[in-house]
């Protein structure tokens, strides 16, 4: 298939600047909800316009014009980022004086800024990956757990923080954008596997003990401490009378309490997914044949990224109000603790994707008549 689709919807996604400069100068007198609807329109005619476009050899992948539409959006969070941070002036000034008020908490710039910068680069490479023809499982399953994760904080954030009572028709044109992308994930989950390894390779990796496998033991050592670790802020986030949790939040972590709750939700979806999770690869990585761990590391590792970079942001921004924000002199154990437990998973996912080895079971060998 030929480029020109991918590329089409690459231009055509930065044609959102000019767009939201254009409808903010045109209906900065009109109400929020005259704004959100000429956009929705805009990008069903973009969407119309990159299938005509490639008409002659359409793709076949439903998902290609859900990621067309989706990097469409990703430029116009990046806009609204900046201009939230007076970075930019005049594209969306009226979106934001107007719409729901959580677009404009420090959790709000956070997924702003990483909806416009890494979901919009993964849009691209599984647009990229549809053109040529390519597996894009891998990239998916990152973007489906960094997207769920995003998902569940917000809605549940909004819905039960200080914020939970504004909640406007606009909240609706969000569920509709995650309803479409939640089908897309279980597009994605349902796309088969692509590894393919020699029968010898799984057996001898299959023979090496933990003292033999270095690098899974320093995993192992890093997932106990790292599942107390999420146990300890959820019961954090739960008012915990101990305390060591007390004297957590007061010194380091005082953003746990930010009347938002978008932290609180956080912390309580990490207790509650990614503690198993911590548990369950442990197993993994002691037990040979379990199929299932790459794909699960990928999942996790995005949902972790996603909420690590939202959280360390969202503790320092200034949008924050004082009382909340990081202490100054607590700031570098903060900034070394959180880094480090977004960091370790990402590897652990590059090790059991690039070297699935030892989590594969042997195809029987078929026998000749």
């Amino acid at each position: 298939m030929s480029a020109s689709a991918g590329t089409g919807v690459f231009v055509l996604s930065l044609m959102s600047i000019p767009i939201c400069y254009l409808f903010n100068s045109l209906i900065y007198n009109n109400s929020a909800d005259a704004f959100f609807f000429a956009g929705c329109t805009t990008v069903l005619i973009l969407a119309i316009s990159v299938r005509f476009m490639i008409k002659k050899k359409a793709p076949a992948d439903p998902l290609f014009y859900v990621f067309a539409v989706h990097a469409f959006l990703s430029v116009v969070n990046l806009i609204i980022g900046l201009e939230q941070d007076n970075i930019i002036d005049g594209f969306v000034t009226f979106y934001l004086k107007e719409a729901d008020p959580h677009i404009n908490t420090a959790h709000g710039h956070m997924i702003s800024y990483w909806d416009g910068c890494v979901h919009y680069l993964m849009y691209l490479l599984m647009i990229a990956a549809i053109t040529w023809g390519d597996s894009y499982r891998a990239i998916g399953l990152y973007w489906v757990g960094s997207f769920l994760m995003c998902a569940i904080v917000y809605i549940l954030g909004n819905a039960v923080g200080k914020y939970g009572t504004l909640v406007g028709p606009l909240f609706l044109l969000h569920m509709l954008y995650i309803s479409m992308s939640v089908w897309a994930c279980f597009r994605i989950f349902s796309q088969p596997s692509t590894r393919d390894l020699q029968r010898t390779n799984i057996q001898e990796a299959e023979r090496k003990s933990l003292l033999h496998r270095p690098l899974d033991l320093l995993f192992i050592v890093y997932l106990i401490p790292a599942l107390a670790f999420c146990v300890f802020r959820g019961l954090v986030v739960l008012d915990c009378s101990s305390k060591c949790c007390q004297d957590y939040t007061q010194q380091y972590e005082p953003y746990l309490k930010d009347p938002s709750a978008y932290p609180k939700i956080q912390m309580l979806v990490s207790m509650l997914y990614s503690g198993p999770y911590y548990i369950i690869t442990l197993y993994g990585l002691l037990v040979p044949g379990c199929e299932w761990m790459p794909e699960l590391t990928l999942v996790h590792s995005g949902a972790l990224a996603q909420a690590q970079f939202s959280h360390i942001g969202a503790s320092l921004h200034t949008r924050t109000p004082f009382s909340y924000r990081v202490p100054a002199d607590s700031q570098l154990v903060f900034l070394l603790v959180n880094v480090l437990y977004a960091l370790v998973p990402q590897a652990l996912c590059y090790r059991c994707c690039s070297r699935p080895a030892f989590f594969l079971r042997p195809t029987p060998e078929k026998k000749s008549e």
